[in-house]
């Protein structure tokens, strides 16, 4: 069993930035990938960005040169840092990570690009 946080959504204006974070529970967090995912009312969860177990990372092209993925095993915690923030993405950020076939979720944080 895997509890994940999210933290860090709000609102701010375009061009604006933003931190996310997810801790994680237990004691293996180094030894798995973890993802953000990010869904809009009545669309599909899609992938964000991605970090595996050794730091390797890809992103979705929509958010290429704007967010950093990273990770602090030390604290079990997975960042994204989000900037030149766009009206496009606003939508609820998920954490996840997998377990053989499972998929763990966090509650979600909402972002919010408006002026």
């Amino acid at each position: 069993q895997v509890q994940l946080v999210e933290s860090g959504g709000g609102l701010v204006q375009p061009g604006g930035s933003l931190r996310l974070s997810c801790a994680a529970s237990g004691s293996t967090f180094r030894l798995y990938a973890m993802a953000w995912y990010r869904q809009i009312p009545g669309k599909q969860r899609e992938l964000v960005a991605a970090i595996t177990s050794a730091g390797s990372t890809n992103y979705a092209d929509s958010v290429k040169g704007r967010f950093t993925i990273s990770r602090d095993n030390a604290k079990n915690t997975v960042f994204l840092q989000m900037n030149s923030l766009k009206p496009e993405d606003t939508a609820v950020y998920y954490c996840n990570t997998k377990r053989a076939t499972y998929n763990y979720w966090g509650q979600g944080t909402q972002v919010t690009v408006t002026s």
